[in-house]
């Protein structure tokens, strides 16, 4: 909160630009004097690099404005040596540290409930969602950093930009990738060709580190898939002979109990002829 007294930056009334929505002068485009700083993170993923660049100018800025996240945009406003390059804007952040996120079709602030899968947002506890504040897609002055890569190259080289490479850090793990990376076949042994990465400390015998390759088909991962082939083969046979011994134990047992019913069903006929017979001879003795 200001104190007592204390005036407000006044805004300059020059036009910044004209709105997009409603093609008119617009408050999104009246900017407090100063305000236009912003620095342009750009990216050139051919070379690994990065450059960080501050630009003051509201009309090298200018360009970028009421452009949406993914939109590629001609990078000529920032300089001569910019000439030809392509730029896409990846991402960015206003004063506050607040990240814009795709798909919020807002200049400003809003408040989300985000969950695990959603970018700005990293749950802590499975199933957990919280609201948190995120920016809109489109790009306006009030960014203070603003995230874009080249897509295409231009005339002239960037200075520590596109002028060097940064070799990676890190060499493929999977044997599949090294197979690739190196056109192996499937006779070469891949473990001969991992990056291996150097470890030089002062006063002590240099030595290298290689990651643990994944997915290399070895002799024992055949013999413990030969393992688990002939386990389920075991299972599947003794499934089957303990079915087999079941349906004939179970016909047997049906077998029993239909004589049993058909014993129990002429036991019956026997002992209602003989109810029927014997007073037959009575009625005939009266």
């Amino acid at each position: 909160p200001r104190s007592r007294g204390a005036r407000a930056a006044p805004f300059s009334r020059e036009l910044a630009g004209v709105c997009a929505g409603c093609g008119r002068k617009c408050s999104l485009f009246l900017r407090r004097r100063g305000a236009a700083r912003m620095k342009l993170n750009i990216s050139f993923p051919a070379t690994g690099c990065q450059k960080l660049i501050e630009v003051d100018d509201e009309r090298k800025l200018r360009t970028f404005y009421e452009k949406r996240m993914a939109t590629e945009v001609a990078a000529d406003s920032l300089g001569e040596e910019w000439k030809g390059y392509v730029v896409r804007i990846s991402g960015g952040n206003d004063k506050q540290g607040f990240p814009m996120k795709q798909g919020v079709l807002t200049h400003g602030r809003v408040r989300l409930l985000l969950s695990k899968g959603h970018s700005c947002y990293r749950p802590r506890r499975t199933g957990e969602r919280k609201r948190k504040s995120v920016r809109g897609c489109i790009v306006d002055a009030n960014l203070s950093v603003l995230n874009l890569v080249i897509v295409k190259k231009g005339e002239k080289d960037i200075p520590g930009l596109t002028d060097t490479t940064v070799p990676r850090r890190l060499g493929p793990k999977r044997a599949s990738r090294i197979r690739k990376l190196f056109n192996l076949s499937k006779e070469d042994d891949v473990r001969q060709y991992v990056v291996r990465k150097p470890l030089n400390k002062e006063g002590k015998k240099p030595r290298t580190k290689a990651p643990k390759i994944q997915r290399l088909v070895t002799p024992r991962v055949l013999q413990h898939k030969r393992r688990r082939i002939a386990l389920k083969k075991q299972r599947t046979q003794k499934n089957k002979e303990e079915a087999a011994e079941y349906a004939k134990l179970l016909a047997k047992r049906m077998k029993e109990a239909k004589e049993k019913r058909q014993e129990q069903i002429a036991k019956r006929r026997r002992l209602s002829s003989l109810r029927a017979s014997t007073s037959k001879s009575e009625s005939s003795q009266k």
